[in-house]
């Protein structure tokens, strides 16, 4: 029974989604006419399946939901490392200026000392 506008938050336990999934899939291939006798027929296969070849599903659907979830573009990154990234651009961009200062500096000695060989 649910309770209109409760703040309870159930946690999915992992894999738990990947075997729901797997049977409805089962479900909408076959269409069964008694979905229970189906869901429990379905599940002692599973389990079958899962001590002759010890392959779990659930566990591995985790796996793969926690490689997806904790991929580190999915991570929203902390203050200190919106810092760190900050002042490692900052610090690239002051390093190209000065890169750029020094060619500048260089060419404007080559042209100096081209003018003054000319001159001679």
């Amino acid at each position: 029974m649910s309770i209109p506008f409760s703040n309870t938050q159930y946690r999915i336990p992992q894999g738990f989604g990947n075997l729901l999934e797997g049977l409805t899939c089962e479900i909408l291939r076959e269409q069964p006419d008694n979905i229970p006798a189906f869901a429990a027929a379905y599940f002692k296969n599973l389990l079958e399946k899962r001590e002759e070849t010890n392959f779990d599903p659930a566990e591995w659907g985790a796996k793969v939901d926690d490689r997806f979830y904790n991929n580190h573009a999915f991570k929203e990154s902390s203050e200190e490392d919106k810092r760190e990234k900050s002042a490692v651009k900052i610090q690239a961009a002051f390093r190209g200026y000065l890169a750029r200062e020094m060619v500048k500096k260089m060419k404007k000695g080559n042209l100096q000392e081209e003018t003054t060989q000319e001159n001679n």
